[in-house]
């Protein structure tokens, strides 16, 4: 499985843990920055993961900047991006299995070893397929096409 991750300068320390453990994993990791702890600005690697994920250079994104907040928000501006900003591994489970959600995000100040195991759920969760999350993902797609009507 290959993921992309990226962070800002906030995350820049557990991005580059989390790398080094999901390898040791067996997974892919392609990193879209930033590549120091200098100040930078979260939008721009939003945007590089973000398309990462909609060109399907990785199957799902991990997003880290100070509250983990920013960040998501850049993502889920981004057509075809889902991303739910997550504190535990429940989080990260429901929002794959109810959501199909295609990226993750947390903040920088999260422990290794729990990061690790949000990662591992979100990615190894399947998404349930049962007909009243599928109708309202549909619904969610609607409003970003700005077609809803409620």
């Amino acid at each position: 499985m290959k993921l992309g991750i990226a962070s800002d300068h906030r995350g820049f320390k557990l991005k580059n843990e989390l790398i080094n453990k999901l390898k040791e994993l067996g997974y892919i990791i392609i990193d879209y920055g930033t590549n120091s702890k200098e100040s930078c600005d979260y939008p721009d690697f939003a945007y590089k993961l973000g398309n990462g994920i909609i060109n399907h250079e990785v199957d799902y994104g991990i997003a880290i900047c100070g509250s983990g907040i920013g960040i998501s928000i850049a993502l889920n501006k981004m057509k075809g991006i889902y991303c739910a900003k997550v504190d535990n591994k429940m989080d990260a489970y429901h929002t794959r299995c109810d959501n199909d959600t295609n990226c993750v995000a947390f903040n920088g100040e999260k422990d290794l070893d729990e990061a690790l195991e949000i990662v591992k759920t979100f990615v190894e969760t399947e998404f349930s397929n049962l007909e009243k999350h599928i109708r309202r993902i549909n619904k969610v797609k609607l409003i970003e096409k700005e077609e809803y009507h409620a």
